[in-house]
């Protein structure tokens, strides 16, 4: 691969994070407000011709009455707002960010050496080609199914199985995004290929003086719905690599299907809320899936292995060799300059208060060093366990 100027990459993914998370807002809270909205339309009362069901809202000091067609105004408005561009950018930032950080260096953060034998380009091929596929069969099985219990069963089973395949192929976070990012793909290509185009029959209908097929506007739909439920697990999936001790579990794409049903369950609950029906018993059975999956992913405590205390200088030497080649003030490793997520191990007393986070990257799992990249052996981890579940003391 080529090489990347560390400071250039900084910069990158300041850049395109800031914009991915901008973009982000602005589609998901543009979906939460129009399915929101269409659950709370009452039918009209009046003899408005062609007005579906209507709404009051009070916002910003203001109130406002909202109104939708069962499929189309007697003539188009002027201008007509569109709502598109939050998604592509979304898209395009997103895939941008993942490239910078992932495609870029694949040896470091896509690949896992410990459990696949991929090449870097073989691994960003596989992950490209996930993108495309994903949407390919969601489609298809959107155009075939018209069942949508059945059409969640199955679209469930896919994730499953998705997540599983990505952690035996990439890194575990890299994972995770994977899995987030074919569904990211799904979501935008809903917009793209389904709903916009829906938009657009609706319009040339009106222009050429025929009648709206209404099948157009069930279609676009039905497929923003989608979007709305997909929306909770896929932020998971952006969000998850802040929380090592879910993907750094050895069952972590079960953890991440697990949390992904437990978002798109949430999204039933609000959905089904705005259209005045409280199903308590949703975030109730939601709490209880976090609080069983908090049970399970409760890491043991580190049991100390039999042998003499492990001095704090047998730990600072390993920590220096293996861990502050990244993690210092000024890295010696040639990828970064400065520490990743500002996690520092040039002192004593950097090294102690970040014990608990050492016990789960590095002891409990084999997350960090990234690939194993400065060799760190199973005993060194013993020992950094053994100090960790003797107190950590800097003696």
């Amino acid at each position: 691969m080529l090489a990347v100027d560390p400071y250039l990459v900084d910069w990158l993914d300041l850049v395109f994070r800031w914009f991915h998370v901008a973009a982000a807002i602005v589609w998901i809270g543009t979906s939460f407000y129009f399915v929101a909205l269409d659950n709370h339309l009452e039918p009209a009362k009046d003899d408005r011709e062609g007005v579906a069901g209507d709404t009051w809202e009070i916002h910003g000091g203001g109130f406002y009455r909202i109104e939708k067609y069962r499929v189309a105004p007697r003539r188009l408005p002027e201008p007509l707002h569109w709502f598109k561009w939050e998604a592509y950018w979304t898209w395009i930032s997103g895939f941008t960010l993942f490239t910078v950080l992932y495609y870029l260096q694949p040896s470091t953060y896509l690949i896992d050496p410990s459990t696949s034998s991929l090449t870097t380009w073989q691994a960003i091929v596989i992950s490209i080609g996930g993108l495309v596929l994903a949407w390919i069969v969601y489609d298809i099985l959107c155009r075939t199914i018209r069942s949508e219990l059945v059409l969640a069963l199955l679209v469930f089973g896919g994730v499953v199985a998705t997540a599983y395949s990505a952690s035996r192929l990439f890194t575990p976070r890299a994972a995770y995004l994977q899995v987030g990012a074919m569904l990211g793909t799904i979501m935008v290509a809903n917009v793209f290929f389904v709903i916009i185009p829906a938009h657009h029959e609706l319009i040339r209908a009106k222009e050429e003086g025929r009648e709206p097929d209404p099948a157009a506007n069930a279609r676009g739909k039905r497929r923003s719905v989608h979007n709305n439920y997909f929306t909770l697990p896929v932020l998971f999936a952006m969000l998850a690599g802040h929380f090592p001790f879910t993907y750094g579990h050895p069952h972590s794409w079960a953890i991440l299907v697990c949390l992904m049903l437990i978002g798109a369950w949430i999204r039933v609950y609000f959905n089904n809320r705005h259209a005045g029906r409280t199903y308590w018993w949703i975030p109730l059975t939601a709490a209880a899936g976090l609080a069983g999956l908090a049970v399970w992913l409760r890491p043991a405590a580190t049991p100390a292995a039999s042998g003499p205390a492990v001095s704090f200088a047998r730990v600072h030497a390993i920590v220096q060799q293996r861990c502050a080649f990244c993690h210092s003030m000024h890295p010696r490793s040639t990828q970064y300059t400065t520490a990743p997520k500002g996690i520092l191990f040039d002192t004593p007393q950097e090294i102690a208060s970040q014990a608990p986070l050492i016990e789960t990257v590095a002891v409990q799992s084999t997350l960090m060093p990234l690939g194993n990249a400065t060799h760190m052996t199973a005993a060194e981890r013993q020992l950094l366990g053994r100090w960790i579940a003797t107190g950590a003391k800097l003696h």
